[in-house]
């Protein structure tokens, strides 16, 4: 006789646990999509910023390279225009003419 009046009663609580499993389950999942759509918007925002910086590094680099060919391109004719100054000097020196 328990055995009956009980059968009733348990049947109740495993569906009610049946639906607080689901529940907790569908509640865990959607968390941990909301979680994934969040990490993956900060490896996005690093991913961008991290490709901006490798474009500026970049310009960089080009515009040493670019800075480095003038200065070696004005010294070289810096050095020209001193070494024809010095043959100019060398020449009155020995006395022949300009």
């Amino acid at each position: 006789m328990l055995d009956e009046q009980n059968t009733p009663l348990n049947s109740d609580l495993r569906r009610e646990l049946d639906t607080m499993r689901e529940d907790i389950r569908l509640y865990v999942k959607a968390r941990l999509r909301k979680s994934q759509k969040r990490t993956d918007r900060s490896i996005s925002r690093l991913e961008d910023r991290t490709e901006a910086l490798e474009k500026r590094l970049d310009g960089l680099d080009a515009e040493r390279r670019l800075t480095e060919y003038r200065i070696h391109s004005d010294t070289e004719q810096m050095l020209d225009g001193l070494l024809q100054e010095v043959r100019v000097i060398a020449d009155r020196l020995e006395g022949k003419p300009a």
